[in-house]
């Protein structure tokens, strides 16, 4: 997800461009993403940091009108079990439905969740190799 202020920009540009005071210089902003899966990444900051350079912590948020799409179109057409089950997994992250460590206030990913490497280097070759 963006960072608040690339949008809250975009907001007074448009409005500079087409001369209209309106939300977005008055045009429609369609925005489209998994806003559970993606936070804004800010260097050294804290988790309240975090959250208050989320969207949701804008002015923009409450003219935001939320639209949910109920299936997973690439996973449901893929036929792929471990895509439905990775798809699942990410659901009950955003639900809150992983265990949380008391001693670290973090969660515990199962092994099979996540594609560890030793390096960014191998990091690359993965992604790549599944895509070219």
């Amino acid at each position: 997800m963006a960072h608040k202020r690339a949008l809250e920009a975009l907001d007074r540009t448009l409005q500079d461009i087409r001369e209209n005071n309106r939300l977005m210089g008055g045009t429609v902003l369609p925005l489209a993403g998994y806003f559970r899966q993606t936070l804004p990444v800010i260097p050294r900051a804290t988790p309240a940091d975090e959250l208050n350079a989320c969207l949701k912590a804008s002015y923009l948020w409450r003219h935001v009108r939320k639209m949910t799409l109920t299936t997973n179109m690439r996973v449901h057409l893929q036929g792929d079990s471990s895509a439905q089950s990775f798809a699942q997994q990410q659901l009950r992250v955003g639900d809150g439905d992983f265990p949380v460590d008391p001693d670290t206030d973090l969660i515990s990913f199962p092994s099979d969740f996540c594609n560890l490497t030793e390096s960014p280097e191998e990091l690359n070759n993965q992604s790549l190799s599944r895509h070219y």
